[in-house]
């Protein structure tokens, strides 16, 4: 696996490349892409999950119980490529009646994996956002 870029600038006015997986965080409105299933996994969340990217990424996703689908602070809406990530298993379901705010586009980021290459766009509640979490960074959100 190579070294990840996480200070890279996508260019949105492009597709995403053959092979590539694209993932925007709203509100943050940061894009990251890389090759399919070539991030390394450190442990948070399912291998390729939208933890494991926003982990890889430096993309703050609160998740207290480490990713192992204990909790809902992972939760987030998939506002586009559904068609590409894993169904939702029944661990998750039942965490995720426990969710605040729950719609038919809900998943736990820990446990939604992508399962091919293409273009996502997942976004994180309002209500659901701690950017001040001891040792992770204070983030500024521009569109509250």
């Amino acid at each position: 696996m190579g070294e990840i870029n996480k200070d890279q600038v996508v260019d949105l006015s492009k597709p995403a490349g053959e092979g590539m997986v694209r993932v925007t965080f709203e509100p943050e409105g940061r894009t990251v892409e890389f090759p399919f299933d070539s991030l390394p996994y450190e442990g948070h969340g399912e291998p390729m999950s939208f933890l494991d990217v926003a982990e890889n990424f430096d993309i703050f996703l609160d998740h207290a119980c480490g990713g192992v689908c204990a909790c809902t602070t992972c939760h987030l809406w998939v506002k586009d490529g559904a068609n590409g990530i894993s169904e939702p298993e029944d661990k998750e379901l039942d965490r995720m009646e426990t969710a605040a705010d729950l719609q038919l586009n809900s998943r736990l980021g820990c446990q939604a994996v992508i399962e091919k290459p293409g273009t996502y766009v997942v976004e994180i509640p309002k209500w659901n956002r701690n950017y001040v979490q001891e040792g992770k960074p204070a983030v500024a959100v521009k569109n509250d």
